[in-house]
């Protein structure tokens, strides 16, 4: 996002009333777009189309991609964070907003007659058209055309519900000599288009606004954060929470009630784990309420203590002073409130608290719910007293309340680091046969113990079940090599420690390296442990110092002296491959400060499984190329979705193959460079296989030339593709016996299980979640045609 400079408040007249349907399905006319005199059009106009425009345009039938809209829609995964369901705060109600007024003259005034009718026959013709026929038939109108007219055009399509035709000719407007800034018409289309669902052309002209020095109006700041709101899964929150600080804090504006709460309850809308991050943002949108003496909604207090509860350090006053504030203002502390309040004094190991706040749960008369158990098992195990929690527990069961996975993991957790062997097998057994997901951090806590007791049999059993039970992860291969080489079976530690590296899916890291390299000093073979230093100096993993003295001992024996290696900054072929790939499917490039340098900001999808998985694999593969804030994390599952790396000159040339004044393009000798690794993490990062079997690929940035290249590279390796282009993107997609093929030569570079994961999400998974909501349901690729921007 471009950041500007402090800009004037706007003037008054830019903040009046108007009232705007929420739907995307396009609203009646607003009144503010006034146009005086009849209708757009008065009447089937029998005009001939000027000399040099085609009556169509031609298209490469063979490469257009039917997909279902049904196929591409995502199905919202259930969330179990807090107040789902309710109506208070529905994001899909807009209140009226006031926009300028944009007054347009009337056809019938101009003039000339022959230019009344080129205007009516490019009202009339261009909306059937697409994409670069729509530009040519422009192009040829340049010898007289003015500003005028095109937004007498501009505005027609908006008028007939066709706000993509009327972004298209508002786009080549901005590129004409003669353009001028026009705020009514920039913020009548932005308005447009967000209502419409066209989160990313409403921002770029949103920033188009902004980059003239103009505050936008406060309609297009509603629009566009119920837009980014709108988007399936939250995926747009970030964006929504930035166009909503800057509303207030850039526009001077005074946001409507519904906003407020719309934007509070997508901040409360995530599991605790995940929502606990928008505290701060939270914060800001409950101060901007009572700042603006709007009315508070009970579940906005009960929100902000939810989120309180979930931090790792508990602000226990500002917890008292919201419960005050709540009375205050005549609400009665619900269930929801009451076990956000156990949560917060469980975690500080405060019984008292948390037994007093369990018998307000008890007084009134509701179900218990499981959750309040687990805080009271919590708070008993912080005091040393891990039986009470064994016991609360058991008394759960006897209520005759199901334990739920939380409840496992908690009581699993409190008696595994009391050491209480068989009491923990045995609930470990309980919760297998319960059929319940989720295992993994059950299973962990088991092998933890095992370590710490040396109980090496039965961890290497434990670590068997599990893989046997669970997609296996790094951290639980970590401790099973340990393990291997705490007793001494340096052979199969080897054998492990070469599968994690091997697997994509796995993965080494420092503390695996550095276990390993234990392992051969421990054995004096001093010759693979030489190796491993190698590999962690190219990675730049820490070697531990003790590790460091004895290697260093070793080799003086053999009469070799290691010295500390400098390693040149050079990617591999293997990570250039991958990175274009990544490119291909949406990664994004910028240029740093200093000429010829650049960062690769990597960006995954949280809600996607596939992309998940695929995170920590790129993190730990591009390793040494990260920044240092983001080489800080052991933990796979501690490894952010956003990442990027160092500024480096290396990076240039990928820059500036891909990418063209900021925005996205394709390599002349993109052709040249699709290696099977390179579609297969394309498919991994941009792409989808659908539960028939056939593979769709998202293709970021690039025109019908590139796309056209693409083709006919994919046909030499006998490999027949369809295109449709959605948007700003293309589908390239892969049906039948071609998907087979395609599938056979990524398939070596493929993650391990990946496949399954991109199935059953069956829907895309590219970079950015809001790529899928800007979309043109009906745009086929014109092949024949490429787009001129002049």
């Amino acid at each position: 996002m471009a950041t500007t400079s402090p800009c004037a408040a706007p003037s008054p007249s830019l903040r009046c009333p108007l009232a705007l349907s929420h739907p995307f399905a396009s609203p009646p006319p607003p009144p503010a777009l006034r146009l005086a005199g009849p209708k757009l059009l008065p009447g089937r106009l029998a005009v001939s189309p000027p000399p040099g425009i085609p009556a169509a345009a031609s298209a490469l039938e063979s490469l257009i991609l039917d997909l279902d809209d049904d196929e591409e829609d995502e199905d919202e995964e259930t969330e179990f964070g807090l107040f789902q369901g309710e109506a208070w705060a529905a994001a899909d109600e807009r209140e009226a907003v006031r926009s300028p007024e944009l007054v347009v003259p009337e056809l019938e005034e101009l003039p000339e007659q022959w230019r009344r009718s080129r205007i009516a026959w490019l009202c009339k013709e261009l909306p059937a058209y697409k994409h670069s026929t729509f530009t040519r038939i422009l192009n040829a109108q340049r010898k007289w055309i003015t500003q005028d007219d095109a937004t007498y055009v501009a505005v027609h399509c908006l008028r007939i519900r066709n706000n993509d035709a009327a972004f298209r000719v508002y786009s080549w407007m901005v590129r004409q000599h003669w353009f001028r800034f026009n705020f009514a018409l920039a913020t009548r289309v932005a308005d447009c288009l967000g209502r419409d669902g066209k989160v990313e052309k409403c921002r770029e002209v949103f920033e188009a606004m902004v980059k003239q020095g103009r505050v936008p109006a406060e309609s297009t700041f509603h629009i566009l954060i119920v837009a980014y709101l709108s988007v399936p899964k939250g995926r747009c929150l970030e964006e929504a929470c930035t166009i909503y600080n800057q509303m207030i804090q850039m526009g001077g504006y005074k946001p409507r009630l519904s906003l407020h709460n719309s934007l509070f309850r997508a901040l409360v809308s995530k599991t605790g784990g995940t929502a606990k991050y928008n505290l701060k943002q939270a914060e800001f949108v409950y101060h901007n309420v009572v700042t603006t003496n709007l009315d508070v909604h009970k579940d906005v207090y009960a929100g902000l203590i939810w989120l309180h509860s979930y931090q790792d350090v508990i602000d226990r006053e500002r917890i008292i002073a919201l419960r005050k504030e709540m009375k205050q203002a005549g609400f009665d502390e619900g269930i929801d409130v009451l076990v956000s309040v156990m949560r917060a004094f469980s975690k500080e190991g405060n019984v008292a608290e948390t037994e007093a706040t369990w018998h307000n749960i008890l007084q009134s008369g509701s179900d218990l719910p499981v959750q309040a158990y687990v805080c009271r098992m919590e708070a008993y195990a912080r005091t040393g007293e891990p039986m009470k929690s064994l016991d609360m527990f058991k008394e759960m069961k006897d209520k005759n309340i199901p334990p739920n996975v939380a409840s496992y993991h908690k009581i699993i957790e409190i008696m595994t680091k009391a050491r209480e062997v068989d009491i923990v097998e045995q609930l470990m057994n309980e919760f297998i046969e319960s059929d319940m997901k989720h295992l993994m951090p059950a299973f962990l806590d088991l092998m933890y113990m095992y370590m710490d007791l040396d109980m090496h049999e039965k961890l290497e059993l434990t670590f068997l079940k599990c893989i046997a039970r669970c997609r296996p992860n790094r951290i639980l291969y970590t401790i099973y090599l340990e393990s291997l080489v705490k007793v001494g079976n340096i052979e199969k530690a080897e054998e492990v420690f070469g599968e994690m590296h091997n697997n994509g899916m796995i993965g080494t890291n420092t503390k695996s390296c550095n276990i390993m390299l234990r392992g051969y000093l421990s054995a004096e073979d001093y010759q693979k442990a030489e190796k491993v230093y190698d590999m962690m100096s190219k990675k730049k993993y820490d070697v531990q110092a003790d590790s460091l003295e004895k290697l260093q001992s070793g080799l003086l024996l053999n009469k070799k002296v290691i010295k500390p290696k400098t390693v040149s900054m050079k990617l591999d072929q293997e990570q250039r491959e991958i990175l274009i790939g990544l490119l291909l499917g949406g990664t994004r490039m910028e240029s740093y400060a200093q000429r010829g340098v650049h960062i690769v900001h990597f960006q995954f999808q949280e809600d996607s499984n596939a992309h998940s998985v695929l995170r920590v694999h790129i993190h730990e593969r591009f390793f040494e190329w990260l920044s240092s804030a983001s080489r800080s994390f052991d933990d796979g599952s501690k490894i952010p979705y956003q990442f990027s790396t160092i500024p480096h000159q290396h990076f240039s040339f990928f820059a500036d193959q891909f990418f063209l004044k900021g925005q996205p393009v394709l390599p002349k000798l993109i052709h040249r460079w699709l290696t099977p690794r390179v579609l297969a993490y394309w498919f991994m990062f941009g792409g989808s296989k659908l539960p028939s079997g056939d593979i769709v690929l998202k293709l970021s940035g690039g025109n019908s030339e590139g796309v056209e290249r693409i083709v006919n590279s994919l046909h030499t390796q006998s490999l027949t593709s369809k295109v449709k282009r959605k948007g700003r993107f293309f589908w390239i997609g892969f049906q039948g016996s071609n998907a087979e093929s395609f599938w056979r030569i990524i398939e070596p570079h493929v993650l391990n299980n990946f496949a399954s994961l991109v199935t059953q999400e069956g829907s895309s998974i590219g970079s950015d979640g809001t790529q899928d909501t800007d979309t043109d349901s009906d745009d086929d690729m014109q092949m024949s045609d490429t787009e001129r921007d002049e």
